[in-house]
């Protein structure tokens, strides 16, 4: 059942989708960065690839363009974002699915694999579990969700005054790499991607234009001249932030 977080999720992507691309840097370089990262699997005429959070299809691209023989499902939370996928030619099996819950039943997957979505789920743990049960014998997920550090220098803004933004908490690398140890055959690893876009009314504009702005459950919305305190210490720093973004991988035994 969706809950109604996920319910706003959806409808947060979905009213984007059509301007997604366009403030995706970031997204397009961890999504190149995971394929080349899953890009030494070497995979059968027909074996089937699942994609969660496919988005608009900056990683299903990169999917076909590896495992072009593969048998390939991509899925998104969001409708209209299968729909923008198909209106820009991505010619994978689309369905929408909350990656979270997914359909499947049983291991039938050669290859999973995701970017930048994990970090929406409710449940991380129980999820990986989930997906790790699609896996065929020998098959492998990878994944990027967001760490820790991401928007540091945001988060250090709101509490210079006084404040909490509301941006979720994400796991360090460490943290990660203890969700992934009772599935023995693992790795995790980082990187920070720098924001191109500088100042606090660019990145707030940022989380918008790609439907990445649905706060923490607990959060309390900042009023106009809180809000403008934080930014105008955030822009004072310089402005700069970055994603941290965390790599992991587990393959089926």
């Amino acid at each position: 059942m969706k809950t109604a977080r996920k319910a706003l999720i959806g409808a947060a992507f979905a009213a984007a989708a059509e301007r997604y691309d366009a403030g995706a840097d970031v997204q397009r370089t961890v999504a190149q960065r995971l394929a080349d990262m899953a890009g030494h699997v070497r995979l059968a005429p027909g074996a089937r690839i699942l994609e969660i959070g496919c988005g608009t299809g900056l990683l299903t691209r990169e999917i076909a363009a590896r495992w072009p023989q593969a048998e390939l499902t991509a899925t998104d939370i969001a409708p209209a974002m299968i729909d923008r996928a198909a209106r820009a030619g991505i010619t994978a099996r689309l369905m929408a699915m909350d990656g979270e819950v997914p359909v499947f039943e049983g291991p039938q997957f050669d290859l999973i694999l995701s970017s930048l979505t994990f970090q929406w789920f409710d449940d991380l743990p129980l999820a990986l579990a989930r997906l790790h049960a699609l896996l065929r014998p020998g098959g492998s997920l990878y994944f990027a969700t967001m760490g820790a550090e991401s928007f540091a220098s945001w988060r250090a803004a709101h509490a210079a005054e006084g404040l909490a933004a509301g941006l979720p908490r994400y796991p360090s690398l460490a943290e990660l790499g203890e969700m992934l140890h009772g599935f023995g055959d693992t790795s995790v690893s980082e990187a920070q991607h720098p924001l191109p876009a500088r100042g606090g009314q660019a990145l707030i504009r940022h989380f918008r234009d790609i439907g990445a702005h649905v706060p923490r459950p607990d959060y309390q919305p900042l009023g106009p001249a809180a809000m403008r305190r934080v930014i105008n210490y955030f822009d004072g720093q310089g402005g700069e932030t970055r994603y941290h973004v965390l790599y992991g991988r587990i393959t089926h035994a």
